[in-house]
């Protein structure tokens, strides 16, 4: 895994100019371990039956997580101690907050069905008891290896219902932690690394099953009264392999279901690599993309870095030329 930008990133405005002149969308931007974003605190819900009350609940988290214009927030992924990002601590994020002197808005993390289909309430549970808000990559693979086929949380599956009982359980979590909660599945899914990717389920079809997947996961825990999340449609800002059946618009599931478009941006993934991404063109296109695609979504950075081991790009710098 790449690892993040060594340097703490702070609040700053990140408008940009529409050709109106007036101000577009926020983007909101996030790095791996330090990411800045636009979010409210976590606030309090009232989650009921009727649909058009669930429907105002949903509006009230969307709300209370999105910035207000020109303000970012500070948060973190720590990613744990093993690798599989899911076993972060209370202690990890403090130790972040006390180097880089300012408190988390998010705390970022994964859910690997591999370890356990249950909601991770307790890790969810010290977030908000930190004063920060849950973000869950919801992760529904059999272990963490790359480039291959999944053989058991497949998109035909999941769209078939096949894990709805599992996933009504994990939203009813959700829905008691009566605070509003990040959550996306199908990370980066335009990236062939990750089994949800067209490559491992049909090139074109498994763009289309995905998004059918994808709307399954959320109508089936909103049904089960977690209206408290805002879910994510989280891409690579590049295709990954560059295929007209790997653009990340042929996965998007729906303006319906997705609150929030969000992008990777890394430059080196590893020591040895010598081929460096400009973040702020990289970003700029993927952002043009994701805009024309859903003009009514805010736009946030999920994850950005540049590996601190490779001597071709330090890491510092690169951070600098980010956010400057």
């Amino acid at each position: 895994m790449p690892l993040p930008c060594p340097r703490c990133c702070l609040p700053r405005s990140a408008m940009k100019p529409a050709k109106n002149g007036r101000p577009d969308l926020p983007v909101v931007a996030m790095h791996r371990r330090g990411f800045i974003a636009g979010a409210g605190a976590a606030g309090a819900l009232t989650l009921t039956a009727s649909p058009l009350a669930a429907a105002s609940a949903h509006a009230q988290a969307v709300a209370a997580l999105t910035p207000a214009r020109g303000r970012l927030l500070h948060g973190t992924f720590p990613g744990g101690f093993t690798g599989e990002e899911d076993d972060i601590t209370v202690a990890q994020v403090k130790a972040y907050e006390a180097a880089v002197g300012k408190h988390v808005a998010w705390v970022m993390f994964s859910h690997n069905w591999f370890q356990g289909r249950r909601f991770p309430s307790q890790t969810a549970r010290w977030i908000l008891a930190h004063g920060s808000t849950p973000y869950v990559r919801l992760m529904l693979r059999s272990d963490s290896a790359e480039m291959r086929r999944e053989p058991k949380y497949t998109l035909k599956r999941i769209a078939a219902g096949k894990f709805d009982a599992d996933l009504a359980r994990w939203g009813r979590d959700v829905a008691a932690l009566g605070a509003p909660v990040i959550a996306e599945y199908g990370t980066e899914m335009n990236g062939e690394w990750f089994r949800w990717n067209g490559r491992w389920n049909g090139r074109a079809a498994g763009a289309k099953l995905f998004r059918a997947a994808y709307r399954r996961i959320i109508e089936v825990t909103r049904a089960a009264g977690a209206q408290n999340i805002v879910w994510v449609f989280h891409v690579n800002h590049a295709d990954w392999p560059n295929v007209r059946w790997n653009r990340f618009e042929n996965y998007y599931p729906g303006d319906d279901v997705i609150d929030w478009c969000g992008v990777s941006v890394y430059s080196m993934l590893g020591p040895d690599e010598d081929e460096p991404s400009d973040f702020v063109a990289s970003l700029d296109q993927a952002y043009r993309r994701l805009r024309r695609l859903a003009p009514s979504k805010p736009v946030i950075v999920s994850e950005f870095g540049t590996d601190i081991r490779n001597p071709r790009e330090p890491a510092a710098p690169w951070a600098d030329r980010a956010l400057g």
